[in-house]
């Protein structure tokens, strides 16, 4: 008996080293950490009882495993995504969701950011699972093959839409980070203030706001195009609420720096700013969906770690 548990404790402590890794990669694949948690815990399932005899590569076998099983469960949403009330949104996830092991943060954080989960979510789910499982953890096109249950030669087609797919739509000169702070400093200044032509200058004229309510916050039912209507919609939003007590702060999350606010003390959004070549606001993103902000940190958990 001592021996059994022995050897279980080996095998637990040999997945928990991956499972950052892990966690990683079903959350690519599935956009919500929610459902990766659920998903590594069924690979655990799978590898405790599989035949370890003839793995050569840990790793990239359970790499392989979880993202068969994040695919299975990608699948599985899409009738839930089809009757979704108004745009859907990846869950965001901040760098303090899970204090106890800053591995699992740091690995899903890392390239991550919101923007990148957006463009995700346009590729199909075999797309999606083969650019994860090339882009991010670079695994060899018959391994790949062997996990979707296709050719290799279908699985490079797949690995190669995608890639271009996520190219075309990412911003063709990255913003540095601190000119990013500096641009979402000024953009919750100058809403909370309610400096409309401020707010104005920082939009990019094509700006695009989706907001992700689900149904149980509101939010818009379609995409905002334009600075103006974009503009408008935010003020609209913070006149209806004037009367609550809002409390903003700045958070890391998704690897970036993101805004999140809390009404009379509760969690009500986290919102994302994407920047185009020139430094203008090009998108913005709101996850307003409680269902989406259970793993985010309380206003005094919050504040309390900013201060540690």
């Amino acid at each position: 008996m001592r021996v059994e548990n022995s050897v279980n404790d080996e095998l637990a402590t040999e997945f928990d080293g991956h499972r950052p890794v892990l966690l990683g990669a079903a959350y690519r694949v599935v956009g919500s950490m929610t459902d990766a948690e659920d998903v590594v815990q069924e690979a655990w399932l799978r590898w405790a009882a599989a035949d370890r005899s003839e793995v050569r590569d840990t790793r990239a076998y359970l790499v392989r495993i979880t993202t068969r099983l994040a695919l299975n469960r990608l699948r599985q949403q899409k009738s839930q995504r089809e009757t979704y009330v108004g745009p859907w949104l990846p869950e965001p996830i901040a760098a303090t969701s899970d204090a106890d092991d800053p591995a699992v943060v740091a690995e899903v954080a890392d390239s991550v950011s919101m923007a990148m989960m957006v463009i995700l979510e346009t590729l199909t789910p075999l797309e999606r699972a083969a650019f994860v499982l090339r882009e991010v953890f670079d695994l060899p096109f018959g391994e790949i093959a062997e996990t979707l249950g296709r050719s290799e030669s279908a699985v490079r087609q797949l690995a190669h839409r995608a890639r271009e797919h996520v190219h075309a739509r990412q911003p063709r000169q990255s913003v540095d980070k601190v000119r990013h702070a500096e641009v979402t400093a000024s953009f919750l200044e100058r809403a909370v203030q309610g400096d409309f032509d401020g707010l104005i200058a920082l939009l990019a004229p094509d700006v695009q706001l989706v907001s992700d309510g689900g149904g149980k916050k509101t939010a818009a039912l379609r995409p905002i195009e334009g600075a103006d209507k974009v503009a408008r919609w935010l003020f609209g939003v913070l006149n209806r609420e004037q009367n609550s007590n809002i409390d903003i702060r700045f958070m890391s999350a998704n690897g970036e720096l993101a805004t999140v606010a809390y009404l009379n003390g509760e969690l009500d959004n986290v919102s994302f700013l994407q920047l185009d070549e020139t430094g203008a606001i090009s998108k913005v993103y709101i996850v307003r969906n409680p269902d989406k902000l259970t793993t985010l940190p309380t206003l005094a958990e919050l504040d309390a770690l900013q201060k540690a």
